[in-house]
Protein backbone atom coordinates (compact mmCIF):
# COMPACT_ATOMS: atom_id res chain seq x y z
CA UNK A 1 0.00 0.00 0.00
CA UNK A 2 2.99 2.25 0.91
CA UNK A 3 4.58 1.48 -2.48
CA UNK A 4 0.93 2.39 -3.98
CA UNK A 5 0.63 5.50 -2.62
CA UNK A 6 4.30 6.68 -3.56
CA UNK A 7 3.25 5.77 -7.34
CA UNK A 8 -0.29 7.65 -7.23
CA UNK A 9 1.75 10.79 -5.84
CA UNK A 10 4.26 10.33 -8.19
CA UNK A 11 1.63 10.34 -11.31
CA UNK A 12 -0.43 12.88 -9.96
CA UNK A 13 2.64 15.42 -9.55
CA UNK A 14 3.62 14.31 -12.95
CA UNK A 15 0.05 14.98 -14.06
CA UNK A 16 0.43 18.22 -12.86
CA UNK A 17 3.53 19.26 -14.51
CA UNK A 18 2.16 18.29 -17.61
CA UNK A 19 -0.77 20.76 -17.14
CA UNK A 20 1.82 23.52 -17.77
CA UNK A 21 3.74 24.72 -20.52
CA UNK A 22 5.02 21.78 -22.94
CA UNK A 23 8.66 22.74 -23.94
CA UNK A 24 10.59 20.76 -27.19
CA UNK A 25 13.64 18.52 -26.73
CA UNK A 26 14.79 20.07 -29.94
CA UNK A 27 17.20 22.28 -32.04
CA UNK A 28 16.12 25.96 -32.85
CA UNK A 29 15.68 24.93 -36.71
CA UNK A 30 13.84 22.20 -35.63
CA UNK A 31 11.89 24.03 -33.87
CA UNK A 32 11.37 26.57 -36.33
CA UNK A 33 10.74 23.99 -39.03
CA UNK A 34 7.53 22.74 -36.45
CA UNK A 35 6.27 26.45 -36.05
CA UNK A 36 6.12 27.14 -39.81
CA UNK A 37 4.69 24.26 -40.45
CA UNK A 38 1.67 24.72 -37.57
CA UNK A 39 1.46 28.24 -39.14
CA UNK A 40 2.11 29.37 -35.07
CA UNK A 41 4.74 31.70 -33.43
CA UNK A 42 7.99 30.45 -31.12
CA UNK A 43 7.73 31.43 -27.70
CA UNK A 44 10.94 31.53 -26.15
CA UNK A 45 12.22 31.50 -22.72
CA UNK A 46 15.86 32.89 -23.07
CA UNK A 47 16.92 32.05 -19.48
CA UNK A 48 20.37 31.96 -17.46
CA UNK A 49 21.43 29.09 -15.15
CA UNK A 50 21.72 31.52 -12.17
CA UNK A 51 19.09 34.20 -13.02
CA UNK A 52 16.90 33.82 -9.69
CA UNK A 53 13.27 34.69 -11.47
CA UNK A 54 13.82 32.74 -14.13
CA UNK A 55 13.56 29.72 -11.63
CA UNK A 56 10.81 31.28 -9.87
CA UNK A 57 9.23 31.57 -13.33
CA UNK A 58 9.87 27.50 -13.46
CA UNK A 59 8.20 27.13 -10.09
CA UNK A 60 5.45 29.74 -10.07
CA UNK A 61 4.26 29.93 -13.27
CA UNK A 62 5.17 27.47 -16.14
CA UNK A 63 3.58 24.66 -14.57
CA UNK A 64 -0.36 26.49 -13.91
CA UNK A 65 -2.96 24.98 -16.07
CA UNK A 66 -3.94 28.27 -17.17
CA UNK A 67 -0.80 29.53 -18.31
CA UNK A 68 -0.18 25.86 -20.18
CA UNK A 69 -3.60 25.81 -21.99
CA UNK A 70 -2.62 29.16 -23.67
CA UNK A 71 1.03 29.11 -24.86
CA UNK A 72 0.55 25.11 -25.29
CA UNK A 73 -2.51 25.62 -27.67
CA UNK A 74 -0.58 28.88 -29.53
CA UNK A 75 2.63 28.73 -29.78
CA UNK A 76 5.72 26.03 -30.33
CA UNK A 77 7.58 26.67 -26.88
CA UNK A 78 11.38 26.74 -26.42
CA UNK A 79 13.32 26.92 -23.49
CA UNK A 80 16.93 28.16 -24.12
CA UNK A 81 20.00 28.77 -21.61
CA UNK A 82 21.32 31.87 -23.43
CA UNK A 83 24.85 31.48 -21.74
CA UNK A 84 24.95 27.58 -23.37
CA UNK A 85 25.49 25.71 -27.07
CA UNK A 86 23.38 27.11 -29.89
CA UNK A 87 21.63 30.19 -27.22
CA UNK A 88 24.95 31.82 -27.00
CA UNK A 89 24.62 32.67 -30.82
CA UNK A 90 20.43 33.01 -30.10
CA UNK A 91 20.74 35.66 -27.37
CA UNK A 92 23.31 37.64 -30.04
CA UNK A 93 21.14 37.67 -32.68
CA UNK A 94 18.23 38.75 -30.64
CA UNK A 95 19.94 41.13 -28.11
CA UNK A 96 19.24 39.40 -25.41
CA UNK A 97 20.49 41.04 -22.15
CA UNK A 98 18.55 40.75 -19.60
CA UNK A 99 17.05 37.77 -17.93
CA UNK A 100 14.49 35.95 -18.16
CA UNK A 101 13.64 36.97 -22.05
CA UNK A 102 10.36 36.31 -23.17
CA UNK A 103 11.09 36.20 -27.36
CA UNK A 104 8.24 35.38 -29.57
CA UNK A 105 9.58 34.66 -33.36
CA UNK A 106 7.68 33.73 -36.45
CA UNK A 107 8.46 30.33 -38.76
CA UNK A 108 11.10 32.52 -40.56
CA UNK A 109 13.19 33.33 -37.14
CA UNK A 110 11.95 37.37 -37.33
CA UNK A 111 11.24 38.72 -33.66
CA UNK A 112 7.50 40.05 -33.44
CA UNK A 113 7.41 40.19 -29.81
CA UNK A 114 9.13 40.24 -26.45
CA UNK A 115 8.80 41.09 -23.20
CA UNK A 116 10.97 39.82 -20.09
CA UNK A 117 11.29 39.81 -15.64
CA UNK A 118 8.92 37.84 -13.20
CA UNK A 119 5.53 38.08 -14.54
CA UNK A 120 2.54 36.69 -12.70
CA UNK A 121 -0.16 34.24 -14.34
CA UNK A 122 -2.94 37.01 -15.80
CA UNK A 123 -0.20 39.17 -17.46
CA UNK A 124 1.99 36.56 -18.94
CA UNK A 125 -1.07 34.91 -20.81
CA UNK A 126 -1.76 39.04 -22.00
CA UNK A 127 1.45 39.36 -23.38
CA UNK A 128 1.22 35.87 -25.29
CA UNK A 129 -2.42 37.63 -26.51
CA UNK A 130 -1.07 40.27 -27.49
CA UNK A 131 1.99 38.50 -29.13
CA UNK A 132 -0.82 36.27 -31.28
CA UNK A 133 -2.22 40.30 -32.10
CA UNK A 134 -0.18 42.04 -34.90
CA UNK A 135 -1.44 45.62 -33.47
CA UNK A 136 -0.32 45.20 -30.13
CA UNK A 137 2.93 42.88 -31.13
CA UNK A 138 6.50 45.26 -30.45
CA UNK A 139 6.94 45.64 -33.80
CA UNK A 140 3.96 47.04 -34.65
CA UNK A 141 4.16 49.43 -31.74
CA UNK A 142 7.54 50.34 -32.78
CA UNK A 143 5.78 51.43 -36.16
CA UNK A 144 3.26 53.64 -34.19
CA UNK A 145 6.18 55.65 -32.84
CA UNK A 146 8.05 56.56 -36.41
CA UNK A 147 4.81 57.16 -37.01
CA UNK A 148 4.88 60.21 -34.25
CA UNK A 149 2.15 58.61 -31.81
CA UNK A 150 2.90 60.87 -28.62
CA UNK A 151 0.22 59.27 -26.23
CA UNK A 152 2.17 59.32 -22.52
CA UNK A 153 0.54 55.93 -21.86
CA UNK A 154 1.58 54.66 -25.23
CA UNK A 155 4.81 55.71 -24.72
CA UNK A 156 5.69 54.64 -21.26
CA UNK A 157 4.77 51.30 -22.46
CA UNK A 158 6.40 51.25 -25.55
CA UNK A 159 9.45 52.11 -23.47
CA UNK A 160 9.46 49.35 -20.88
CA UNK A 161 9.04 46.67 -23.36
CA UNK A 162 12.91 48.08 -24.83
CA UNK A 163 14.03 49.77 -21.95
CA UNK A 164 16.31 46.39 -21.76
CA UNK A 165 17.30 45.23 -24.74
CA UNK A 166 16.90 48.59 -27.24
CA UNK A 167 18.25 50.81 -24.92
CA UNK A 168 18.82 53.59 -28.17
CA UNK A 169 15.36 53.13 -29.33
CA UNK A 170 14.13 53.52 -25.33
CA UNK A 171 16.21 56.57 -25.37
CA UNK A 172 14.31 58.11 -27.77
CA UNK A 173 10.66 56.81 -26.95
CA UNK A 174 11.36 58.37 -23.22
CA UNK A 175 13.18 61.54 -24.68
CA UNK A 176 9.70 62.19 -26.32
CA UNK A 177 7.58 61.11 -23.10
CA UNK A 178 9.76 63.26 -21.03
CA UNK A 179 9.10 66.50 -23.06
CA UNK A 180 5.17 66.02 -22.62
CA UNK A 181 5.54 66.21 -19.14
CA UNK A 182 5.31 69.70 -17.00
CA UNK A 183 6.13 67.52 -13.60
CA UNK A 184 7.70 64.30 -12.75
CA UNK A 185 5.69 61.61 -10.08
CA UNK A 186 8.12 58.75 -8.25
CA UNK A 187 7.06 56.59 -11.57
CA UNK A 188 8.66 58.64 -14.28
CA UNK A 189 11.86 59.11 -12.19
CA UNK A 190 12.34 55.61 -11.59
CA UNK A 191 12.06 54.82 -15.44
CA UNK A 192 14.35 57.62 -16.44
CA UNK A 193 16.94 56.45 -13.85
CA UNK A 194 16.73 53.28 -15.36
CA UNK A 195 16.68 54.36 -18.93
CA UNK A 196 19.57 57.02 -18.39
CA UNK A 197 22.54 54.45 -18.63
CA UNK A 198 25.02 56.67 -20.40
CA UNK A 199 26.07 60.50 -19.98
CA UNK A 200 26.17 60.98 -23.67
CA UNK A 201 22.41 59.75 -24.69
CA UNK A 202 19.05 61.82 -25.11
CA UNK A 203 18.02 61.12 -21.62
CA UNK A 204 21.27 62.45 -19.20
CA UNK A 205 20.73 65.91 -20.96
CA UNK A 206 17.00 65.43 -19.37
CA UNK A 207 18.20 64.04 -15.99
CA UNK A 208 20.17 66.84 -15.84
CA UNK A 209 17.94 69.83 -16.53
CA UNK A 210 15.19 67.96 -14.55
CA UNK A 211 17.14 68.00 -11.20
CA UNK A 212 14.45 69.70 -8.85
CA UNK A 213 12.04 67.21 -9.96
CA UNK A 214 14.38 64.27 -9.26
CA UNK A 215 15.44 65.38 -5.97
CA UNK A 216 11.80 65.77 -4.72
CA UNK A 217 11.68 62.01 -5.34
CA UNK A 218 14.87 61.08 -4.18
CA UNK A 219 16.71 63.38 -2.37
CA UNK A 220 20.22 63.33 -2.11
CA UNK A 221 21.09 60.75 -3.76
CA UNK A 222 20.84 62.46 -7.02
CA UNK A 223 24.68 63.24 -7.27
CA UNK A 224 25.05 59.28 -6.36
CA UNK A 225 23.01 58.70 -9.48
CA UNK A 226 24.77 60.87 -11.65
CA UNK A 227 28.24 59.70 -10.42
CA UNK A 228 26.82 55.71 -11.46
CA UNK A 229 25.84 57.34 -14.90
CA UNK A 230 29.44 58.95 -15.89
CA UNK A 231 31.02 55.52 -14.54
CA UNK A 232 29.12 53.45 -16.35
CA UNK A 233 30.01 55.41 -19.19
CA UNK A 234 33.56 55.58 -18.76
CA UNK A 235 33.33 51.15 -18.11
CA UNK A 236 31.47 51.05 -21.52
CA UNK A 237 34.63 52.84 -23.51
CA UNK A 238 37.21 50.92 -21.19
CA UNK A 239 36.08 47.69 -22.19
CA UNK A 240 36.47 45.86 -26.08
CA UNK A 241 33.86 43.14 -26.10
CA UNK A 242 35.26 41.95 -29.03
CA UNK A 243 38.65 41.05 -27.90
CA UNK A 244 37.45 40.93 -24.22
CA UNK A 245 40.90 43.52 -22.88
CA UNK A 246 40.49 46.56 -20.66
CA UNK A 247 42.22 49.75 -21.32
CA UNK A 248 43.06 50.53 -17.47
CA UNK A 249 45.18 53.86 -18.62
CA UNK A 250 41.58 55.22 -20.16
CA UNK A 251 39.55 53.98 -16.86
CA UNK A 252 41.98 54.95 -14.71
CA UNK A 253 42.14 58.62 -16.35
CA UNK A 254 39.11 59.48 -16.74
CA UNK A 255 37.79 58.31 -13.28
CA UNK A 256 40.02 59.65 -10.80
CA UNK A 257 38.16 63.16 -12.19
CA UNK A 258 35.47 62.09 -9.47
CA UNK A 259 36.93 59.44 -7.97
CA UNK A 260 40.06 58.82 -5.60
CA UNK A 261 42.98 56.56 -6.75
CA UNK A 262 41.69 53.75 -4.49
CA UNK A 263 38.72 53.93 -5.52
CA UNK A 264 38.97 53.81 -9.12
CA UNK A 265 41.07 50.91 -8.68
CA UNK A 266 38.55 49.08 -6.30
CA UNK A 267 36.24 49.60 -8.70
CA UNK A 268 38.27 48.13 -11.57
CA UNK A 269 39.22 45.65 -10.09
CA UNK A 270 35.07 44.66 -9.34
CA UNK A 271 33.84 44.92 -12.89
CA UNK A 272 36.74 42.92 -14.36
CA UNK A 273 36.26 39.68 -11.80
CA UNK A 274 32.07 40.25 -13.15
CA UNK A 275 33.15 40.42 -16.66
CA UNK A 276 35.50 37.35 -15.79
CA UNK A 277 32.78 35.39 -14.27
CA UNK A 278 30.34 36.17 -16.85
CA UNK A 279 33.03 34.98 -19.72
CA UNK A 280 33.48 32.14 -17.49
CA UNK A 281 37.17 32.57 -16.87
CA UNK A 282 37.22 31.21 -12.89
CA UNK A 283 41.00 31.69 -12.76
CA UNK A 284 40.82 35.18 -13.03
CA UNK A 285 37.09 35.61 -11.34
CA UNK A 286 39.25 33.66 -8.35
CA UNK A 287 42.10 35.75 -8.33
CA UNK A 288 40.60 39.12 -8.62
CA UNK A 289 37.71 38.20 -5.43
CA UNK A 290 40.14 36.89 -3.28
CA UNK A 291 41.97 40.09 -3.46
CA UNK A 292 38.84 42.16 -3.12
CA UNK A 293 37.26 40.62 -0.37
CA UNK A 294 40.71 39.87 1.79
CA UNK A 295 39.06 41.45 4.17
CA UNK A 296 35.19 41.76 4.32
CA UNK A 297 34.47 42.79 7.29
CA UNK A 298 32.40 45.58 6.54
CA UNK A 299 30.81 44.04 3.21
CA UNK A 300 26.30 42.65 3.75
CA UNK A 301 25.11 39.87 4.69
CA UNK A 302 23.58 39.69 1.51
CA UNK A 303 26.43 40.30 -0.56
CA UNK A 304 29.12 37.77 1.24
CA UNK A 305 26.51 34.88 0.49
CA UNK A 306 26.05 36.04 -3.05
CA UNK A 307 30.40 35.63 -3.08
CA UNK A 308 30.08 32.08 -1.39
CA UNK A 309 27.75 31.11 -3.78
CA UNK A 310 29.63 31.97 -6.66
CA UNK A 311 32.70 29.87 -5.74
CA UNK A 312 30.59 26.78 -4.75
CA UNK A 313 29.35 26.76 -7.93
CA UNK A 314 32.53 27.88 -9.99
CA UNK A 315 35.82 27.17 -7.80
CA UNK A 316 37.50 24.57 -7.01
CA UNK A 317 40.63 25.40 -5.39
CA UNK A 318 40.73 23.82 -1.79
CA UNK A 319 42.02 27.00 -0.18
CA UNK A 320 39.28 29.39 -1.92
CA UNK A 321 36.45 27.32 -0.89
CA UNK A 322 37.86 27.62 2.47
CA UNK A 323 37.28 31.29 2.13
CA UNK A 324 34.26 31.05 1.14
CA UNK A 325 33.06 29.23 3.84
CA UNK A 326 34.11 32.22 5.75
CA UNK A 327 32.21 34.90 4.13
CA UNK A 328 29.39 32.33 4.54
CA UNK A 329 29.73 31.80 7.70
CA UNK A 330 29.85 36.02 7.97
CA UNK A 331 26.88 36.10 6.49
CA UNK A 332 25.04 33.72 8.25
CA UNK A 333 26.50 35.67 11.43
CA UNK A 334 25.23 39.29 10.25
CA UNK A 335 22.17 37.68 9.37
CA UNK A 336 20.82 34.09 9.40
CA UNK A 337 18.53 32.89 6.77
CA UNK A 338 17.46 30.06 4.53
CA UNK A 339 19.82 31.23 1.54
CA UNK A 340 23.00 31.75 3.39
CA UNK A 341 22.46 28.78 5.43
CA UNK A 342 22.36 26.87 2.78
CA UNK A 343 25.20 27.76 1.20
CA UNK A 344 27.03 27.27 4.08
CA UNK A 345 25.88 23.49 3.95
CA UNK A 346 27.16 22.98 0.41
CA UNK A 347 30.47 24.87 1.03
CA UNK A 348 30.87 22.44 3.31
CA UNK A 349 29.74 19.43 1.72
CA UNK A 350 32.07 20.14 -0.79
CA UNK A 351 35.45 21.05 1.34
CA UNK A 352 34.43 17.45 2.46
CA UNK A 353 33.51 18.48 5.89
CA UNK A 354 30.18 16.08 5.87
CA UNK A 355 29.33 16.52 9.91
CA UNK A 356 28.73 20.91 9.20
CA UNK A 357 27.32 20.44 6.26
CA UNK A 358 24.41 17.55 7.53
CA UNK A 359 23.85 20.35 11.03
CA UNK A 360 23.81 23.67 8.43
CA UNK A 361 21.42 21.85 5.48
CA UNK A 362 19.12 20.50 8.77
CA UNK A 363 19.13 24.14 10.08
CA UNK A 364 18.30 25.21 6.06
CA UNK A 365 15.64 23.26 6.38
CA UNK A 366 14.00 24.35 9.52
CA UNK A 367 14.43 27.85 8.48
CA UNK A 368 12.98 27.57 5.21
CA UNK A 369 9.89 25.81 6.73
CA UNK A 370 9.23 28.76 9.09
CA UNK A 371 9.50 31.39 6.13
CA UNK A 372 7.25 28.78 4.26
CA UNK A 373 10.08 28.83 0.96
CA UNK A 374 10.98 25.88 -0.93
CA UNK A 375 13.55 23.46 0.62
CA UNK A 376 13.66 21.02 -1.76
CA UNK A 377 17.20 21.18 -2.76
CA UNK A 378 18.44 21.27 0.28
CA UNK A 379 16.54 17.76 1.33
CA UNK A 380 18.11 16.38 -1.66
CA UNK A 381 21.75 17.88 -0.16
CA UNK A 382 20.78 16.48 3.30
CA UNK A 383 19.67 12.79 2.12
CA UNK A 384 22.95 12.39 0.23
CA UNK A 385 24.80 12.89 3.60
Amino acid sequence: MKKLAIISSLFIGILAFAQGIKFEDSNFAAILAKAKKENKLVFIDAYASWCGPCKLMVKNIFPLKTVGDYYNGHFINAKIDMEKGEGIGLAKKYNVKAFPTYLFINGDGEEVHRTLGYVEENDFIQFAKDAGDPNKRLTSLKQKFENGEKDPEFLKNLAGLTLYNDAEFSGKVLDRYFQSKESLDQEDVQMLLAGTQSSEGPLYKIFKARKPDIVKVIGDKYDKFDKNINLNTILKKSYNADTKTWNDNYFMTESQKFLTKEEAEKTLKRVKASRALKDKDIATYEKLTLELYKDYGAASSEELNSLAWNFFENVNTKSSLEKAVAWAQESVKKDQNYANTDTLANLYNKVGDKKNAKMWAEKSIELAKSTGQDSGDTEKLLKSL
